[in-house]
């Protein structure tokens, strides 16, 4: 039986087909190499970030693609922005991920105009996200409107609708206001549980008759491709210069709510880590602070995440195991340390980590959330450690990253012709 993957439509498999012919036509390709260059010069890497960065730039390059094809709101689609490379068709489909993304969510974006009118139609799945957020944002990613997925009105099958238009709600349960500088929509689902949650199924339809114009020509796509295509390098070096200008291995800086797309109601502590030697652990122990949910993410100075399939590249509190005390201890090393809650950077000794609180059960955080850092060496470990941390043999790892990497499959599964 074929698992069920709401992000496999027969929208979005257009969608994919369409960028990648964009991907490779030839004035895409000559403008990637053109960026390539551009991208090299400003990120000016070490040699561990180089050495990632050809499949990383081939991510972030066909993902301003696939952003940039759903920009048009006279032709919206609800479309999946952030993806791992898959096949479709038997064709191979390049990943997407860019701008420090998290491995948890599934991103989609739906393009509006303030004068026209919608409706976003989906269904939750039987398990509802511990996050979910319909977040309207302006052309500079900035929150505009926001509809918590917890408040959706649903009906006894799980369908709802959701009106989208510059009028008052007037009596709507789910409803978003249009303002005049609304862009687009930023829809994010998180799938905590990787095995049993899904991400909702979304439709939009713009509402009022024919368009008043045909779709937007090659030459037109072609250029908002372009800048797409350079903004998403500049944008993602300038985000990261808020960690990697702060000292290596300690996190204390939170990053502003209010721009850079951050939502609200979350926390993110970002910083860079720099392990000396395969022999070092950067250990983390992180207190909640009263949030359902969070994730430790490794990322590259390119913006991507590393392996999270069939390596540790991230865990989030659901595949994480607490202390005893209810905290959480994360040992970050390049060699397997033997404990459960092991973040591993793919070989690499040096990246980002974007730490990421949310859904506190007041609406705030506790006075305790937070994270304290240190470098251990790996023979010291045991000295450091909190009593109870739960520790694995090889054995116990193959079967954490067997089930890990079978968790993950039904995100890049086909539905078949449905």
């Amino acid at each position: 039986m074929r698992p069920h993957n709401p992000i496999d439509t027969p929208g979005q498999r257009e969608h994919e087909l369409l960028a990648l012919a964009y991907h490779q036509h030839p004035e895409i390709a000559a403008e990637r190499e053109r960026l390539r260059g551009y991208w090299l010069d400003l990120a000016k890497p070490s040699e561990a970030m180089r050495s990632c960065f050809e499949r990383s730039f081939e991510e972030v390059m066909y993902g301003a693609v696939i952003w940039a094809l759903n920009q048009d709101p006279l032709y919206p689609e609800a479309i999946t922005i952030t993806r791992l490379p898959h096949a479709l068709r038997g064709v191979r489909i390049p990943g997407s991920r860019w701008g420090i993304d998290n491995p948890d969510s599934v991103y989609r974006v739906i393009p509006v105009d303030h004068a026209q009118r919608y409706v976003i139609r989906g269904r939750v799945a039987g398990r509802r996200l511990v996050e979910n957020y319909f977040t309207l944002w302006n052309r500079h990613m900035q929150t505009v409107g926001l509809l918590d997925g917890k408040d959706l009105v649903v009906d006894a099958q799980g369908y709802f609708d959701v009106s989208v238009d510059a009028d008052p709600p007037a009596g709507r349960p789910n409803h978003v206001r249009l303002t005049e500088d609304a862009h687009e929509f930023y829809i994010r689902d998180v799938i905590f549980d990787w095995a049993n949650d899904r991400a909702n199924e979304l439709s939009v339809e713009r509402l009022g008759g024919d368009p008043s114009r045909p779709p937007w020509s090659e030459k037109e796509n072609l250029a908002r491709i372009k800048q797409y295509m350079h903004d998403w390098a500049t944008n993602t070096t300038r985000w990261n210069r808020q960690a990697l200008d702060k000292p290596a291995n300690a996190f204390s800086f939170v990053i502003d709510r209010d721009s850079d797309g951050a939502l609200r109601n979350q926390i993110y502590i970002m910083g860079h880590f720099a392990l000396p030697d395969a022999d070092t652990a950067l250990v983390l122990n992180v207190k909640m602070g009263g949030a359902a949910y969070f994730i430790a993410p490794i990322t590259n100075v390119w913006g991507t995440t590393n392996e999270i399939v069939q390596r540790n590249g991230c865990l989030n509190r659901c595949q994480a195991l607490p202390d005893p005390d209810g905290a959480y201890t994360f040992v970050l090393a390049m060699r397997d340390p033997g404990v459960h809650n092991w973040l591993d950077p793919t070989d690499m000794p040096e990246g980002i980590l974007t730490l990421r609180w949310a859904e506190f059960a007041t609406g705030r955080p506790g006075p305790d959330l937070g994270v304290r850092s240190a470098l251990v060496p790996l023979a010291e470990l045991d000295a450091v450690l909190p009593a109870g941390v739960v520790r694995v043999d090889a054995a116990g790892r193959r079967e954490q990253l067997e089930r890990r990497a079978q968790s993950y499959a039904w995100r890049l599964a086909e539905n078949g012709n449905t």
